[in-house]
């Protein structure tokens, strides 16, 4: 037996369903997936960080100066408006995602793919209820070709837009890196 113990929480139902989803989608349990989260968090913030920042906090050592070349200020606050961002707000999302190896995406992004993941959580509800009846052997009349178009339609229309995201997202990180080497 090991000497783990158990960790829960209370949420909404909506909430559960919308985690769930996102558990399914990366091939995971909802205790597998809770637990990489766990492990993260902790991972990006030590026991000695935690104490170090709620006992003593030294503002003098949280700012950092730097000095940068007008071209490069002007490339930054570029990136840094494309993500809806304030220039040091961007710049210290970088330095953290560098140096803990994290992949950043900005609040807005994460919405939109939270909205995303809910929207394919509805459509296979509605999917869902239609098998359910027709392998209780109901009878699944009005049921053709054209009644799972839209179905399509919006599958395809959430794929375009995710891919567009990531696509977008990705050239942020990188604008201006090809051509100022």
């Amino acid at each position: 037996m090991s000497d783990g113990t158990h960790l829960t929480t209370w949420v909404t139902r909506e909430t559960k369903e919308r985690f769930a989803a996102v558990a399914r989608h990366q091939g995971l349990s909802d205790s597998a997936l809770l637990k990489r989260l766990v492990e993260l968090t902790l991972q990006t913030a030590s026991a000695g960080e935690v104490v170090t920042l709620a006992a003593e906090r030294t503002p003098r050592d949280s700012r950092l100066s730097v000095r940068i070349r007008p071209d490069d200020q002007l490339l930054l606050r570029e990136r840094a408006a494309a993500r809806g961002m304030a220039a040091a707000t961007y710049v210290s999302v970088l330095i953290r995602a560098h140096l803990r190896g994290l992949a950043p995406l900005p609040k807005a992004e994460w919405l939109t793919l939270e909205k995303i993941v809910s929207e394919l959580s509805r459509l296979g509800r509605n999917i869902n209820q239609i098998a359910r009846a027709a392998n209780r052997g109901e009878r699944v009349t009005g049921l053709g070709q054209d009644d799972f178009l839209p179905f399509l339609k919006i599958c395809v229309a959430l794929r375009d837009h995710t891919k567009g995201l990531l696509q977008a997202n990705l050239k942020s990180w990188q604008q201006g890196y090809e051509d100022h080497k």
